[in-house]
């Protein structure tokens, strides 16, 4: 790996299906063990329940405030909160404030979209 600083480029967001904004802040295979994604969902918004195959996750709250189901179990969430989430799990997040909640996504290994599972 190199040394390298990897600006935000927020023009570079997209909309996803699973109902929330996504910005990569690094998902490469030159570092194909983590990725980092900034996550950003509208007030009101529930996104779809899914779970990561073979992939743990790690939700880091930087704003707002929201409800968090993982593997079943609820929890309120805001900024500063930390929410594991072991791999194959099934894991949606609900804004329940009157902002953006806003949130890194930080996978073990990298995020691809094969590994993305929708769970009824």
């Amino acid at each position: 790996m190199q040394i390298q600083i990897i600006k935000a480029d927020n023009s570079k967001e997209y909309y996803t299906p699973e109902k929330c904004f996504i910005l990569e802040n690094i998902n490469a295979p030159a570092d194909p063990d983590l990725s980092i994604a900034r996550a950003r969902v509208e007030p009101g918004i529930t996104t779809v329940n899914h779970l990561l195959k073979g992939v743990t996750e790690r939700y880091l709250i930087i704003e707002g405030k929201g409800l968090v189901e993982v593997g079943g179990k609820i929890s309120a969430v805001g900024p500063g909160d930390l929410v594991l989430i072991p791999e194959n799990t099934p894991q949606k997040i609900t804004n329940t404030g009157q902002s953006d909640l806003v949130f890194y996504c930080i996978c073990t290994p990298g995020f691809k979209p094969e590994c993305y599972e929708a769970v009824s």
